[in-house]
Parts: structure tokens; sequence; C-alpha cells
């Protein structure tokens, strides 16, 4: 399996490379040469697998070249066994047909603990191999920052340096990233909102002459490929619990850097049957602008009550754009280059052949607090901010009742207190036991400027070997 930029100027690489390149030098986003594809018969084999088998199942050619099948057995093996349920990403049934996947049943209570957990160990395996040193640096808007610190503390060959808008988190976001302790891990608090915290570190990956040479950086964020490959498996998971792949199923996501979403689309095109993706947004709602009226523009980020979808600048969609293109790397480049500076549209023939796939609606605060409160009132189910904008999009946009529609869960509720209380229910969500002394564990975290040259001049300063 070989890799290639979505901007076609870098070399295509193996899976050890992309996995410590993240970004390519390009500026584009690796994706496969190739997509493996099951047969119906094939998927159909897989009904009744345990979650870890079926991780292999899928995920194996992404791999297989670089990993023998024995370690990546055991490496999905202890990455799942930390999930607090044997079902890892269990189902929820709201209404008729309609339901919710359980993705925060990670030791960091979000659907990134998916990806991270399984990042780390990957990342211990390659390094330790090769006897390198690496540099994370990775942005958040809220859970992409815990569940990389959680998944890679251990690791020995790295330090992590994490970038989260300051005070544009949840409490319980940016407790869980800076009471870890540990002298590889670094929380940088950057005046300003998500998209310059995830300017800073592409910029860095661009030129990353601030290490002197004595290290690189590897990626956690979601250009990261191994972060989409391993969030493609818990939509086969759903499907085959639903009675996949012998029926089409339907999946609501609430998305803000499009790659959980793309993971998905990923899962149709290597056989799958998928028949449509929500895209769900809150006000930031640049994919819903595109996917609604094919117009592509960047407007003021705003603050809500679901601050992991606070982004402008999807990462992500460039990887599906460079299929809407044909896998064109020139017209890709050409076309984000021109939405730096302006609005842009593509081709009709190309957004009507995404929008037979996919439909998208934007929920605002006053909504998203609506459908907590209606889902508790109806079920005495408790949505966090996120998956209710997710719900709410799939009762909006649904195309088929009689195709089940699936919402993925993306957090867990006690990690956003405001927006449950906001919605005007007093019931409180309670926090795991093994987090149950968050509020009272030490912080630790420095607050910077909203400058790429103070932040670098940080990393450079603090790592390991510096």
């Amino acid at each position: 399996m070989r890799y290639i930029s979505t901007r076609g100027e870098a070399p295509a690489l193996g899976f050890e490379d992309v996995l410590l390149t993240g970004l390519a030098t390009d500026g584009g986003l690796y994706v496969p040469e190739s997509l493996p594809h099951f047969s119906l018969e094939e998927i159909r084999s897989w009904r009744g697998l345990p979650y870890a088998e079926l991780a292999y199942k899928v995920m194996c050619p992404f791999v297989e070249d670089a990993i023998p099948a024995d370690d990546f057995r055991k490496m999905l093996d202890e990455t799942y066994s930390v999930f607090s349920h044997q079902a890892v990403a269990p189902l929820v049934q709201l209404d008729t047909n309609e339901w919710v996947m359980e993705l925060f049943r990670g030791p960091t209570l979000a659907f990134k603990d998916f990806a991270l957990q399984l990042l780390g160990r990957l990342l211990d395996y390659v390094l330790e191999k090769r006897n390198q040193h690496v540099v994370i640096m990775g942005a958040t808007s809220g859970d992409t920052g815990s569940a990389a610190i959680e998944g890679c503390r251990r690791c020995e060959h790295v330090d992590i340096f994490i970038l989260h808008p300051h005070q544009r988190v949840s409490e319980v976001q940016r407790r869980q990233m800076t009471t870890v302790q540990g002298d590889n891990i670094h929380n940088i608090a950057v005046k300003g909102n998500f998209d310059d915290c995830q300017r800073m570190v592409k910029e860095s990956f661009g030129n990353q002459s601030f290490l002197g040479g004595k290290t690189q950086l590897a990626a956690v964020n979601s250009i990261n490929w191994a972060r989409i490959m391993a969030q493609i498996v818990y939509y086969f998971q759903a499907s085959l619990a639903l009675g996949g792949p012998d029926r089409s199923m339907a999946f609501s996501v609430p998305t803000g850097n499009f790659g959980d979403i793309f993971a998905g689309y990923l899962a149709k095109k290597m056989g799958l049957p998928i028949s449509q993706l929500v895209i769900a947004t809150n006000r930031n709602d640049i994919l819903h602008r595109f996917m609604s009226g094919n117009k592509y523009e960047q407007h003021q980020l705003e603050h809500t009550l679901s601050p992991s979808m606070d982004i402008m600048v999807s990462s992500n969609f460039e990887r599906l754009l460079f299929d809407l293109h044909g896998r064109d790397g020139a017209a890709v480049k050409a076309l984000l280059e021109n939405a730096a500076k302006g609005p842009v549209s593509i081709e009709d023939y190309r957004w009507k052949h995404a929008r037979k796939l996919f439909d998208s609606d934007a929920v605002d605060d006053k909504t998203t607090c609506d459908t907590i409160r209606d889902v508790y009132g109806q079920n005495e189910y408790l949505l966090d901010p996120h998956t209710a904008i997710g719900v709410r999009a799939a009762r909006n946009c649904r195309r088929d009742s009689a195709v089940p529609m699936i919402t993925l869960g993306t957090a867990h509720p006690a990690k956003f207190p405001d927006a449950i209380a906001e919605s005007g229910l007093s019931v409180k969500p309670q926090l795991p036991a093994h987090m149950a002394d968050l509020f009272e564990r030490e912080e630790r975290y420095t607050v910077l400027d909203n400058n790429v040259s103070e932040v670098q001049g940080f990393i450079a300063k603090h790592w390991k070997n510096a």
C-alpha cells in the first residue's frame, strides 16, 4: 500500500513514513493510492466478530506491508480492551429505525479515542524499530488533545505539544489535558481560536527549521492518515449490528474538521452499503453552505455550546475534493489557493455527484438545547451538544425512514455540563469513576500569544533533547 498527496507534488510513501510525516511536503494530505474493496459476502462473514478482530479485517490492507499480522492484532486487542463497554461502540435506540452509536466509551470520553489509542501504539512500535525520536505537535478544539495525550503519554520516543484555544474549550476538556503529568507533555493555550492553532501546526509542518534538524514533527490531528483509517471501522460495526450489508444504512455525523464523516465516505467506497451521509454542523457552517449551495466561503469563527465543532477551515475536506476532482492534485491545489482569497465553487456536475451521498444541516445553540431537552424527555437519554446536533440534522435531512439512521455519538455529556444546564434540564451528568477527582487535580499549561514564532520557540526550548 502506497500513499499519495492530495496536491500531487510530494513523493508517494509507505505506511510507516505516512504515520510519521502527517502533512505532505507539498502541503497536501496523504490518501491511499488505491482503496481495498470488500465484497458483500466478505463483509457478511464478519458478523459477530469482536470489535478488535473487525478492526483487523478492515485496517489490515492499509498496514500489512509495514506491521506483521500478529503484532498488529496485539495492538488492536490492547487498544480496545481499555474501553468501558464490551461492545466498544454500542448502539442505543432513540426511535423507530433511529440510533445513536456511542463512541465515547474510551478513556477520554470522546470518539477520538478510537484512533488515538491506536496511534500511540503505532508510533511506539515504529519509533522503537527505527530508534527515532519525534515531537508531536497537534491542535485541538477540545477532544483531540486529551485523547492524544492519553494515547501517547507512555510513548518513550515522543514529546507532546498540544495547542488549544485559550478559554474556548469546556472546563472538563481543558482539565483532561492539563492535569496529565509527564515531562514529555506540554499544553499550550493560544490566545486565538482553533483555526489559529491549526494554522500554526500546518505552518510548522511546512517548515521545521525551528527544531534545528535534531528531530521531526509527527501529527496527531486527523491530517494523519492513521486517524482516518481507524475511524472507518465503526461504520462497519454499526452496519453489521443492524442487518448490514444486506440493507443500506444512513449516518449523521457531527463534524468540524470533516475527518469522521470522510471515514464514512471511505467505508462506502470500500464496499459497505451506505445510502446517505449527513454533515451535521453548528453555526460555523462552512461545510453546510458548500454542500447545500456549492459555495465554499470562510466566515468569522463563532464560539458555541459545541466547541469541538468551532472550526472554519476543515482540513479533511481536501481529501474529498481530491476525489471529486478525479484525484487531480494540481486542480485541488489551485482551488484551495483561491479559497484562501475568497469564496469558491466547484463545477456543478462535481457538486451534484457529491450530493448523491451527502446532505447537510447547521444547528444553532437554541435548537441544540431544544434537542437535548426533547430527547431526554422522550427517552431519558442524555445527549452531549455535538451528538444533539447530529440527531437534529439526521431528523431534518432524513431521506428514507425505512433505512436505519445512525447518529455518531461523539462525546460524553459530562464533558459539557454548561450545555446541559442551558437546555433547562436539572439532571447533572456525572463523570465516570476514573475521572471523579478531575476538578481536584493540579493543572499545568502555558498561555501564549497567537504568534507562531512564539509557539515554535517554546517547543524548540522544551522538547526533551533541546
